[in-house]
């Protein structure tokens, strides 16, 4: 029985993922997820208590995931240099990734001070990733300095998804350039 709830309880977050990967917030509704998942309406209920639980479950069970990805990208280089270009990269890496346009619909989206407040600590311990590695190359205020690069990455994971001019690949490169070099881009 347990297990049944459990595969259950999963099949509705998956049926989450994709709608809100799809059609953004307005898409996460009740019915929608019976739907996707052939169960009654009354049943999702008996699973989640309201759209914000949902959203906070996908939180707590995505983002983690999401992390550890940038986590290990980071882990696989030395450099502190090389540690913030992992940083952004994997991050922009992860942007046709169901679980991380579900996040970003997520964030876009009205939500309750819970859910938000769950996605507010998610991302501070992202920014904190990259805290050390902004210390070990000087930059006065890390833990300043790391909010400010996520900013970066915020609005270059904005553009990807609008489906900028610019190839994402570019866009990506152009991250990494602010994050290591500032606007003015490396000195010759």
């Amino acid at each position: 029985m347990a297990e049944h709830r459990t595969m259950q309880r999963g099949a509705l977050l998956d049926a989450a993922r994709s709608l809100l990967s799809e059609g953004g917030t307005e898409a996460l509704t009740f019915p929608a997820l019976a739907e996707r998942t052939g169960l009654a309406r009354s049943s999702v209920y008996e699973y989640f208590r309201s759209r914000a639980a949902v959203v906070e479950e996908l939180c707590a069970v995505d983002f983690p995931v999401w992390a550890a990805e940038v986590e290990l990208a980071m882990a696989g280089v030395d450099a502190p240099e090389d540690k913030v270009a992992a940083y952004v990269r994997k991050q922009l890496e992860l942007v046709g990734d169901r679980r991380h346009r579900a996040v970003v619909a997520i964030s876009a989206g009205e939500l309750d001070d819970g859910a938000r407040e769950k996605i507010r600590a998610a991302h501070g311990g992202l920014v904190a990733m990259v805290v050390d590695a902004l210390a070990a190359l000087g930059v006065p205020e890390p833990r300043l300095g790391a909010m400010l690069l996520q900013g970066v990455v915020d609005a270059a994971v904005r553009r990807i998804e609008l489906g900028a001019a610019e190839d994402p690949t570019a866009i990506t490169e152009a991250a990494v350039t602010m994050a290591l070099h500032g606007v003015t881009g490396p000195t010759p």
